[in-house]
C-alpha cells in the first residue's frame, strides 16, 4: 500500500520527474555565502502547520520581536528571496490567507514587492517595517525546493513548533490485500509518525472524521462501513496505536486541523475496549475502481456541471469557472480559500482541497466573472450554495481569477513507468491508433487498436514521443471582435496573386478568368490571446521556417488557423486557412512586456498575458465564399487546428458564428468560444431557424 501526502503528485507530475530527473545535476561545491549586510538584526523562520520542513509560514524577528509578512501583492519573486534567507536555493510555490495558521503579533511587511533577484528582503519595495492594514488571516506562506544552498549557515534561521503533526494519511486494506484493485476505497485508518505508520483508536469516531480522511485521500465522500466485521477480525490481530481523541467538524480540509491526541511513550494500555478506526471512501466518476462503482454512479440522474476547472497541467486542479445565464465566468479571489477550494473539489469528484489558489496561478480567463468574495463552511454540496456577492467588471479583474488543486486518489498509475528516450534502437511497437480525450489517467485507458498493432515497423520514423512540461500556452480567440469587424469584399483577381499562391482562395479560383473577374471575400480581425502559463511558440526553429517572397515573410507554422461555413449539421460549404505568417507580441497587459516580434527574423510567438491581432485588411484573412448560395450558416474559426503546439486546454480553441447571407450583404451574430455556453444553450446555437435550406452552387 501506497502513503498518500498531502502533496500527491498526479501521475502527469511524476512521469515528468521520471523523465527529467537525469537532466538534474549535483550543485558544485562552494564555499559559505558572506554574511548580507541588509539581513543583519533580522532573523527568519518557517512556522504553522500542516507542513514540512522546507515550506510554512513566512515569520521575521525584527527589534526582538517575531511577525509575519501580508499576502497583499505577494509573489513567486518575493518567495523566491525569503526562500534564500531561509537557505533554500529557492522557492516552488507560495501561500495566501494563512494557509499554515494565522501567526501573532506584529504584521511587519505588507505589499512586498520583489524583484527576485534581491540579496535581501529589505531590498524589496514595501508599505514600510509595521505599517500594514491586514490581519493574520492574510498571512503569507512560502514552499521552498527541498535544496540548501551550499555551505548556508542556518544560525539565522529557527524553526519552531516541532510537536508531533499529522502529516500524511492511508487506508489499509484489512484482507485480500494484494488482490484489490487501486484506488484502495477501504480500510484501516493509519497516519504516519516518527515511530512509523500506527492506527487510529475509534472511541467516539465519526462520520466527519471520515469525511475529512476520505477528502485527504481525493475522494469526494464517505459512506458507512461494516464496523462488526472489522472489531470481529481486530480481535485476532496486532495493532500499534499512535492517535485518538480524533474530533473533526467535516469541514477540516486535513486531519491535523481536526482535534486529536497523540499517545504519550509511556502509555502502555492504548485503547483499551476499541479497535483500530476503519473508513470507507466513495469515489469519483474518474476514480471508480469497479464497473459495479461506474454503473451505480451512471445509472444516478445527472444534471449539467454548473462548475469546472481550466487551465490545470493535472487532474483536479486548474482555473475555477462557474456556469450562470448559460454563459461560464470565473471567480474573484477575494475572500477566497480552503473551504471554498474544497466545495469545488468534491464538487467534481475530487477529495479536499490541497490549495486554495489565488492571483491568477492558473491562468486568467476572459468574459464574465460571476462570482466574488464567496465564503463557504464547507458542507455545502456546490458552490453556488455558498453565501457570495455577484460581482460588476469594476470590482475585480481577470488577474484574480481564483483556483484550486485538489487531493487525489493514488491510483499506482505511475508504476507502469512509461519510458522516452531516443528510438534509433527500439525494436518493438505495442500500441497504435493511440486517440486520447486528455482526461485519461494512462494510455492504456486511451482508445488504441489493442493487440492488433497497425505499425509493424520500427525506427524513428515510426515511433511516438513526447516532451513533458508542468505548463502550457492556452489560446483563446476575442470572439466579439470577430462579430464586430465581419463584412464582405469583392476583390479583383488580379490583386489575389499572392493569395492565390498561398492557397488561400477556393478551389474554383484555379479555372477563374485571371486576371479579369473578382472573388467574393468575408473578411473579418482576428486577434488571439495567451491565457495560458507559458508563451505559445511555433513548433518548429527559425532554421525551418520557409520565406515566401510574394508576401515578404517567413511562415513558422504551415497553418495556424482554419476557417470554415458549415451548415447546421457540420457540412463544409466554404473554406480558408491562415499560416503563421508572423506570430507576435501586438499588445499586452499593463504589467506584461512584449517579447515577440517579427521585424528582423526575430523571435516568434505570444508571450502569456499578450495578443496577436491579424487585421481584416491583410491578405488571407478572410474565407473565400464566392461559390456559396445565400441562407444561414455557422462560421467557425479554430486555431492550433492540428495540435502542433502544446496547450493546457484545447476546448476553448473553436469559435462558432450564426450568419445570415442574402447574396450581397452578411450578418454575424451571436459569436462565441466553442465551450462557453452551456450545453443547452450550444444545442439552442445549433437550431437556429433557416439553416436546413441552404446550398452551394
Amino acid at each position: 500500500m501506497r502513503p498518500v501526502s498531502i502533496r500527491q503528485w498526479s501521475p502527469w507530475g511524476l512521469l515528468l520527474c521520471l523523465l527529467c530527473c537525469s537532466c538534474l545535476g549535483a550543485p558544485s561545491p562552494s564555499t559559505a555565502p558572506e554574511k548580507r549586510p541588509g539581513s543583519q538584526g533580522l532573523r527568519f523562520r518557517l512556522a504553522g502547520f500542516p507542513r514540512k520542513p522546507f515550506e510554512g509560514r513566512v515569520e521575521i524577528q525584527r527589534a526582538g520581536e517575531w511577525g509575519t509578512i501580508c499576502d497583499d501583492d505577494f509573489t513567486l519573486q518575493a518567495a523566491h528571496v525569503l526562500c534564500r534567507e531561509l537557505g533554500f536555493t529557492e522557492a516552488t510555490g507560495w501561500t495566501h490567507s494563512a494557509k499554515y495558521g494565522p501567526g501573532t503579533g506584529r504584521i511587519w511587511l505588507d505589499n512586498l514587492s520583489c524583484s527576485g533577484t534581491e540579496q535581501s528582503v529589505t531590498e524589496c519595495a514595501s508599505r514600510g517595517w509595521g505599517n500594514s492594514d491586514c490581519t493574520h488571516d492574510e498571512d503569507a506562506g512560502v514552499i521552498c525546493k527541498d535544496q540548501r544552498l551550499p555551505g548556508f549557515s542556518d544560525s539565522n534561521v529557527i524553526e519552531v513548533e516541532q510537536h508531533l503533526q499529522v502529516e500524511e494519511v492511508r487506508l489499509r486494506p484489512a484482507v485480500g490485500r494484494g488482490r484489490r484493485p487501486l484506488p484502495v476505497t477501504e480500510g484501516l485508518v493509519e497516519v504516519r509518525l516518527p515511530d512509523g505508520w500506527l492506527q487510529v483508536c475509534d472511541k467516539g469516531w465519526s462520520a466527519h472524521n471520515s469525511h475529512v480522511v476520505c477528502g485527504m485521500l481525493g475522494f469526494p465522500s464517505e459512506k458507512r462501513v461494516n464496523t462488526a466485521f472489522y472489531r470481529l477480525l481486530a480481535q485476532r490481530q496486532q495493532h500499534s496505536f499512535g492517535l485518538h481523541g480524533v474530533a473533526c467538524v467535516g469541514t477540516e480540509a486535513h486531519l491535523s486541523l481536526c482535534s486529536l491526541e497523540f499517545y504519550r511513550a509511556n502509555d502502555t494500555t492504548r485503547c483499551p475496549g476499541g479497535a483500530p478506526a476503519v473508513v470507507s471512501c466513495v469515489p469519483g466518476p474518474l476514480y471508480a475502481a469497479s464497473s459495479g462503482q461506474k454503473k451505480q454512479q451512471q445509472s444516478k440522474p445527472q444534471g449539467e456541471t454548473r462548475v469546472r476547472l481550466k487551465g490545470g497541467a493535472h487532474p483536479g486542479e486548474g482555473r475555477v469557472e462557474v456556469l450562470k445565464a448559460s454563459t461560464w465566468g470565473t471567480v474573484c479571489d477575494r475572500k477566497w480559500d480552503l473551504q471554498a477550494a474544497s466545495v469545488v473539489c468534491r464538487e467534481l469528484g475530487f477529495g479536499s482541497a490541497r490549495e486554495a489558489l489565488s492571483g491568477a496561478r492558473m491562468g486568467q480567463g476572459m468574459g464574465a466573472i460571476h462570482l466574488s468574495e464567496v465564503r463557504c463552511s464547507g458542507q455545502e454540496l456546490s458552490l453556488w450554495k455558498c453565501p457570495h456577492k455577484n460581482i460588476t467588471a469594476e470590482d475585480c479583474s481577470h488577474s484574480r481569477d481564483a483556483g484550486v488543486r485538489c487531493n487525489l486518489p493514488y491510483t499506482g498509475v505511475e508504476t507502469k513507468e512509461t519510458w522516452y528516450w531516443d528510438s534509433g534502437n527500439t525494436t518493438e511497437v505495442v500500441m497504435s491508433g493511440v486517440r486520447c480525450t486528455g482526461s485519461e489517467l494512462s494510455l492504456d485507458q486511451c482508445a488504441h487498436h489493442g493487440t492488433h498493432i497497425a505499425c509493424k515497423r520500427t525506427g524513428t520514423r515510426f515511433t511516438a514521443g513526447v516532451i513533458c512540461s508542468e505548463t502550457a500556452s492556452d489560446l483563446l480567440l476575442h470572439s466579439a471582435l470577430v462579430q464586430e469587424t465581419a463584412y464582405i469584399e469583392d476583390r479583383p483577381l488580379h490583386m489575389l496573386y499572392c493569395a492565390a499562391e498561398e492557397n488561400c482562395l477556393a478551389r474554383s479560383a484555379r479555372s477563374a478568368p485571371w486576371p479579369y473577374g473578382h472573388r467574393r471575400l468575408l473578411r473579418f480581425s482576428s486577434q488571439i490571446h495567451n491565457l495560458g502559463r507559458a508563451d505559445f511558440r511555433p513548433k518548429a526553429g527559425r532554421h525551418s521556417w520557409v520565406w515566401h517572397e510574394c508576401h515578404g515573410h517567413y511562415h513558422s507554422m504551415d497553418i495556424f488557423t482554419h476557417y470554415d461555413i458549415l451548415t447546421p449539421n457540420g457540412t463544409k460549404v466554404a473554406e480558408g486557412h491562415k499560416a503563421s505568417f508572423c506570430l507576435e507580441d501586438t499588445e499586452c497587459q499593463e504589467d506584461v512586456a512584449k517579447r515577440y516580434e517579427c521585424a528582423n527574423f526575430g523571435e516568434q510567438g505570444i508571450t502569456v498575458g499578450c495578443w496577436d491581432l491579424y487585421r481584416h485588411d491583410i491578405d488571407c484573412q478572410w474565407i473565400d465564399i464566392t461559390d456559396v448560395r445565400p441562407g444561414n450558416y455557422i462560421l467557425q474559426v479554430v486555431i492550433n487546428p492540428n495540435f502542433e503546439v502544446a496547450e493546457s486546454d484545447f476546448t476553448n480553441n473553436a469559435m462558432k458564428c450564426n450568419c445570415k447571407y442574402d447574396g450581397h450583404r452578411i450578418w454575424v451574430h451571436n459569436c462565441h468560444i466553442g465551450d462557453a455556453f452551456s450545453e443547452e444553450a450550444n444545442r439552442r446555437f445549433e437550431r437556429y431557424p433557416g439553416q436546413t435550406s441552404n446550398q452551394i452552387v
